[in-house]
């Protein structure tokens, strides 16, 4: 009997994961069908999608430009487009605290979920796996080590006892703190390993990015965040690991490509052949080394880890505000060192909600938000 094809929305189309998500479905033809697109403001290229993919719902931020670029298409919103009953999967593919409603919305629609979205689950994960075993809704992580995870517990019977999160140090691991200061624009964008979007690319710099995947972590698996380790793994062969109660630890390994994790979370449980998906040649690999992470030097790491223990609405304040100064670092506003600063004196200044609704949360990500702009205005004076 032939496999259902699968219905796909994909948010976030335009972006760096959903380009490579794209680039998987069309390497493995008859499976998938892609029936919504969502983007933001690269109206030319999501026109150029459209065209290809011929989608049944089209959702992007400013609808005046699309209807003029793109007519004759149903325009929905995102949440309208993730929770229509035609769609079967989604993949969520935005960063940032935009990806918040449109995730939730799909969880409560209990669809099958692609997340590349971390920041909805770090901000609202309580909220949100409480929804998903309502509505049966599967959470399948996009990110390369959260990816690792699910892989390596896929099939046990008893709770691991760690997960060790692997992070390939970015670009400035051998940077002495005087040398960080003057860290420009292009240097942060140049990820010595990952191929990503600005925001990432920055968050992976500074290690918030790492930090971020250890509250997703706590979430996608029960996890308590003093029972989730970082380790500093240059080479990004090891995508993660996880130790179980007799000391035994698994690891999944692969060349670092975007399209594996994605290939999996669309595909499970099948491992469909892709001839464009790199394989490991072991005749180059020459070493695997690790070292722990240095959170002096990296203090974005160690405000995550704080704001993931403390809960209620700090890890939604911690995205909001890291994305608000990553924006001001790539518009040349403030230094790169700022970043941590900026969010630091933001998460100083919040006051806690403890169990907040998804309102509260929203009025916390969009505070942090201003509280950094606020705070560098200050400063410029």
């Amino acid at each position: 009997m032939a496999e259902k094809v699968k219905r796909l929305a994909v948010i976030g189309s335009t972006g760096s994961i959903g380009r490579q998500t794209l680039e998987v479905v069309r390497a493995l033809p008859g499976r998938f069908r892609v029936a919504g697109l969502a983007a933001g403001k690269n109206i030319d290229l999501l026109a150029e999608q459209v065209k290809e993919f011929h989608p049944q719902f089209v959702a992007c931020t400013n609808l005046k430009q699309c209807k003029k670029r793109l007519p004759g298409g149903e325009y929905l919103s995102a949440e309208d487009v993730v929770s229509h009953p035609d769609i079967d999967m989604v993949v969520m593919a935005i960063s940032g605290t935009a990806g918040l409603g449109a995730t939730l919305a799909a969880v409560r629609a209990g669809k099958r979920i692609a997340l590349a979205n971390k920041e909805s689950l770090v901000a609202a994960g309580e909220i949100i796996t409480v929804e998903a075993k309502k509505t049966g809704a599967r959470i399948f992580p996009i990110d390369s080590e959260h990816s690792a995870i699910r892989q390596c517990l896929n099939g046990e019977r008893q709770k691991a006892r760690r997960i060790i999160l692997t992070a390939s140090g970015g670009p400035f691991r051998g940077y002495s703190g005087k040398r960080m200061a003057g860290i420009t624009v292009a240097e942060a964008l140049a990820h010595p390993t990952w191929r990503m979007g600005k925001k990432v690319t920055i968050d992976s710099a500074t290690l918030m990015n790492k930090g971020l995947e250890v509250i997703e972590a706590k979430w996608l698996f029960r996890m308590p965040i003093d029972r989730i380790t970082v380790l500093i793994h240059p080479q990004s062969i090891i995508h993660s690991m996880v130790e179980f109660r007799d000391g035994s630890v698994k690891a999944q390994l692969s060349w670092p490509d975007m399209r594996l994790p994605i290939q999996y979370a669309l595909s499970y449980p099948d491992r469909p052949d892709n001839p464009g998906l790199p394989r490991l040649d072991w005749d180059k690999v020459r070493e695997l080394t690790f070292e722990p992470p240095d959170m002096d030097k990296f203090p974005c790491l160690r405000l995550a880890i704080e704001a993931g223990k403390e809960g209620g609405t700090c890890p939604a304040v911690l995205c909001a505000a890291d994305e608000a100064a990553v924006e001001l670092f790539l518009n040349e506003k403030i230094k790169f060192t700022d970043i941590p600063r900026l969010v630091a004196l933001t998460l100083e200044q919040h006051q806690k909600v403890i169990h907040p609704s998804i309102r509260e949360i929203m009025a916390a990500q969009q505070w942090g938000y201003d509280a950094v702009l606020k705070s560098a205005r200050r400063n410029k004076r």
